[in-house]
């Protein structure tokens, strides 16, 4: 590995500390095109390094949170295990799936999200200021089995394109459960980890993860994530979910277009 790979991988690491520690949201989504793109590796290996990075990164940054006591363990039990259990099918099914497919599906994949959340920072003041929630529970056991399936639902998503389903956790925590923002983004960071281990274990038994490298990105991410996390009370989140939104449509389109060329 020449200095100027490290080098990248470390600019890597940084810009994705930056994404997960401001927003709760798997920098995954970098690091995947990023990977593939930049370092020549095979979609295969770099959406399972990038989960191994998302472990160390939002293992760190969840700390930060649970200092500030903006972690909830106890609703996000559910979709806990359910993302345990999908993300081990979505990472089966991900192993026998052509790269080239697999390449372009996470294309698509980013550039759904980002118009995503692009759309809500323009519909609303922020897109988890005065959440509505999508969902009305009549009582705690229909609350646990929805989280449940909705859980295993990000587990497969996590499985199949590496991000450690941070996104669509935050998604679920504030549309759903109706958390507020600094509690939604730390339980996301939480969980978040535990869903990026279990797909990061299935794609090292096939040989998928990059250690070196994923070392490199993870603890270059937990600098600039800690320093994010810590700076993210103040971040005017109309402006950041915006800009979010541009670099996953930009990122997505470029994946798109290099598969396909």
């Amino acid at each position: 590995m020449t200095i100027l790979q490290i080098l990248i991988l470390i600019l890597i690491g940084l810009i994705t500390g930056l994404l997960t520690g401001l927003t709760g949201a798997s920098g995954v989504i970098l690091v995947v095109p990023c990977l593939n793109i930049l370092s020549n590796y095979t979609i295969h290996e770099s959406i399972g390094t990038s989960l191994m990075v998302n472990v160390i990164t939002a293992l760190a940054i969840s700390y930060v949170y649970f200092k500030h006591k903006n972690i909830d363990f106890g609703s996000g039990l559910w979709i806990a295990v359910g993302s345990i259990l999908g993300s081990q099918l979505g990472t089966k099914y991900a192993s026998g799936v052509k790269a080239a497919n697999l390449g372009t599906a996470f294309g698509i994949f980013m550039l759904i999200m980002g118009a995503f959340i692009w759309r809500k920072g323009i519909k609303t003041d922020s897109i988890t200021k005065q959440p509505k929630s999508l969902l009305k529970f009549k009582n705690s056991i229909q609350k646990s089995i929805v989280t449940l399936i909705l859980g295993f639902f990000v587990g497969i998503m996590t499985g199949i394109f590496g991000a450690g389903g941070g996104g669509m956790i935050l998604i679920i925590l504030i549309f759903i459960l109706n958390y507020p923002l600094l509690l939604a983004i730390g339980t996301s960071s939480f969980l978040m980890t535990i869903t990026a281990l279990s797909g990061a274990i299935g794609y090292a038994m096939h040989g998928n993860v990059r250690w070196v490298s994923g070392l490199i990105i993870g603890l270059s991410s937990v600098i600039s994530g800690i320093a994010s996390a810590k700076f993210a009370n103040k971040v005017n989140d109309k402006i950041l979910s915006k800009a979010m939104g541009a670099i996953f449509i930009f990122l997505g389109a470029v994946m798109f277009v290099v598969q396909n060329i």
